[in-house]
């Protein structure tokens, strides 16, 4: 903790820093790169602080120095959007004072700012810990991440050369059509997702856990009280829990469709329109974009084939013939039924098949065939 504190105060100055020259140009957006402090001027400063400041040179430089490149980054993507006129409401500003409360430790160590020792992590700057693995390294560490999470726990995160760990071929190929009655319809049935519902099981319990911290919530400027501050870990605890069930489906469903699927058609779905509809709380709840990111990633581990597809008009287009219906099918109707060649299936079962099609998966498979015309309830 001693550490993050170092390293929130070189952060901390980065950004008064940086504001400082910001306000100074702000009428002369165009010349920001030329007249912002950079990331030679920030090591600079941090240098001059070290050397006057015998508190912030007990810690380590490496921690410091990451500090200020990550600062360079937040803030090189922040005036990218200032530049490109993007609108403030999507803008993600520039970097911000970290609080000591309201901000988790992170520290991160490259290649000569920490090592590894009979399974122990020993840290620069004289910190060692003995973490409890989850699973042997594969490789040598490039570099570490010391963090703690809501609940309190710390946890080291090392970056590793990914390593391509390929599975059998089946010659087999599946689209994937994303949505909130069913998470994932599939081209083949078996293969279908069916929602969770994670969140709502626990919603009752995170009710009243919110419940209690709203009654013991502290005045402005108090410290809270034992009460609230263990109404808010409750309050952290069952939201872990949602979040590592979640993980936990989309891991498993993910691995069983590679293992199964050499080529795999994914919509490219992206779930933000839907938190201004009254599906708002359900599409959450089904956390999309985090299953689509753990398929991506087992697909890649395993060397599949994964293709995301545009959805444009994935609901009205025909897996069957290619044609396009003229009117859009309103959400109660929950059959497809082409008006050129008559076909009729499960409006999400026609859309999966239709990710197969524009994916460039057609023909597929050893025996060349469309994979989009096997007969309804069999796998294509």
């Amino acid at each position: 903790m001693a550490e993050w504190g170092r390293c929130r105060w070189v952060w901390n100055e980065c950004v008064a820093k940086s504001r400082e020259l910001h306000l100074a140009n702000k009428a002369e957006t165009a010349d920001l790169d030329k007249r912002t402090c950079g990331p030679a001027d920030l090591d600079k400063m941090l240098t001059d602080a070290r050397r006057s400041t015998s508190w912030l040179r007990e810690g380590s430089s490496v921690t410091q120095q990451q500090t200020i490149r990550d600062f360079g980054r937040s803030r090189a993507k922040a005036l990218k959007d200032l530049k490109a006129g993007v609108p403030v409401h999507r803008r993600s500003g520039l970097p911000k004072y970290r609080k000591k409360r309201g901000t988790r430790p992170t520290l991160n160590y490259t290649k000569r700012g920490f090592r590894l020792v009979h399974r122990q992590l020993c840290l620069a700057g004289g910190a060692s810990v003995r973490p409890v693995w989850s699973r042997e390294l594969p490789a040598s560490p490039s570099s570490v991440r010391v963090f703690q999470d809501s609940l309190g726990h710390w946890y080291a995160s090392f970056v590793v050369p990914a390593q391509l760990q390929p599975l059998a071929r089946t010659d087999r190929v599946i689209g994937v059509d994303w949505g909130v009655r069913e998470l994932a319809t599939t081209s083949s049935p078996s293969h279908n997702l069916p929602h969770p519902e994670h969140g709502k099981r626990a919603s009752e319990r995170l009710a009243r856990y919110q419940r209690q911290m709203a009654r013991r919530k502290p005045a402005k400027g108090k410290p809270a009280s034992k009460g609230y501050e263990q109404a808010r870990r409750q309050t952290a605890k069952a939201h872990k829990q949602v979040s590592r069930q979640r993980q936990d489906v989309g891991r498993k469903w993910a691995k069983r469709l590679v293992t199964d699927f050499d080529q795999i058609a994914v919509e490219d779905f992206k779930p933000s329109f839907l938190a201004k509809s009254t599906m708002a709380r359900k599409a959450a709840d089904a956390a999309i974009g985090a299953i689509k990111r753990e398929l991506i990633a087992m697909a890649a581990k395993h060397g599949r084939d994964l293709r995301l597809v545009n959805p444009r008009h994935t609901t009205t287009d025909c897996a069957n013939c290619g044609a396009r219906n003229k009117h859009a099918l309103p959400l109660g109707q929950r059959i497809y039924t082409c008006e050129t060649c008559g076909n009729s299936r499960p409006r999400d079962v026609n859309s999966a098949h239709v990710m197969i099609n524009r994916a460039g998966f057609v023909p597929a498979g050893a025996d060349r065939t469309r994979p989009g015309r096997p007969p309804d309830g069999q796998a294509a």
